[in-house]
């Protein structure tokens, strides 16, 4: 039996999709009322975002462990590969960590520096890896390796919600809001770092598309456009991005989970730029 590869709900890879690319999914948690909900399999109010605070957890080392457990029996000694969130967004990969150390070198640990399609195309690729028969080496070196390449980049309309969770500091979110302007961030080397700022959602998307069109240059690339209750945003962001980026071998259009966009906010998009091996 091949290599077995995990991820967690933050990758937004759907049901379908990871059960199509056997993909194990791990959920994080959405705390909305007071109420402990598992992304991907409690339902989530789709208001959840204002419905007052709403609050955010990692899945934790026993589910992991439960999981990882499973991941090995679908293995048949062939091994477990877990590519997780950035650690510098949540606690889900310190909890992986501790998990796999109880199971062992069976299990192997990647922080993909990433999550949404950042992390789910590093999944992805470990998978497509594992179906070919590779070695649990080789699977964990492409997951790593495709996290690396990948970039990500997010327009959101205010960073409070980022504040409040930790995802960014004070200081950047405070002059991000200064006379309400639109902000992108980048995610770089697994944390958020406040890049360039637009006086109007159209010019901040404007800046999104060409931060993506910088990173793909003359390569082939997936691209994927996600979005925060933000269809029509979205749908304008992919249009642009198939004008200025021709060398796409495939462009998604996906909301971000209940976990992402507690922390993003309503109205966010992002673009994932994942090069072609």
């Amino acid at each position: 039996m091949p290599v077995t590869v995990v991820t967690d709900s933050s990758a937004c890879l759907g049901a379908d999709l990871a059960a199509e690319a056997g993909v194990l999914v791990a959920p994080l948690h959405v705390f909305v009322d007071g109420v402990d909900l598992r992304e991907g399999i409690d339902p989530i109010p789709e208001d959840f975002a204002a419905r007052g605070p709403v609050t955010t957890a990692g899945a934790s080392p026993g589910e992991l462990t439960r999981l990882y457990e499973d991941a090995l029996n679908r293995s048949r000694g062939a091994g477990v590969v877990a590519v997780h969130i950035s650690r510098g967004l949540s606690s889900t990969w310190e909890a992986a960590r501790h998990a796999a150390a109880e199971l062992g070198d069976r299990v192997r640990i990647v922080d993909s520096t990433s999550a949404g399609m950042g992390l789910g195309y590093a999944a992805l690729a470990a998978a497509r890896a594992a179906a070919r028969g590779d070695t649990i080496s080789a699977v964990y070196d492409t997951a790593v390796e495709v996290g690396r390449r990948s970039r990500s980049f997010i327009m959101v309309d205010r960073l409070d919600h980022l504040r409040k969770g930790g995802r960014i500091g004070t200081a950047a979110a405070l002059v991000g809001s200064a006379l309400a302007m639109k902000p992108v961030l980048n995610l770089i080397d697994g944390k958020l770092v406040l890049g360039e700022k637009a006086r109007t959602s159209t010019k901040a998307l404007g800046k999104l598309v060409d931060a993506a069109h910088r990173v793909a240059g003359d390569e082939t690339v997936a691209l994927t456009v996600h979005h925060m209750q933000a269809p029509d945003r979205a749908e304008v962001v992919a249009g642009l991005l198939r004008v200025r980026i021709p060398q796409v071998s495939e462009l998604r259009i996906v909301p971000f989970g209940a976990v992402l966009g507690a922390h993003v906010g309503p109205g966010a998009v992002g673009v994932v730029v994942c090069p072609e091996p």
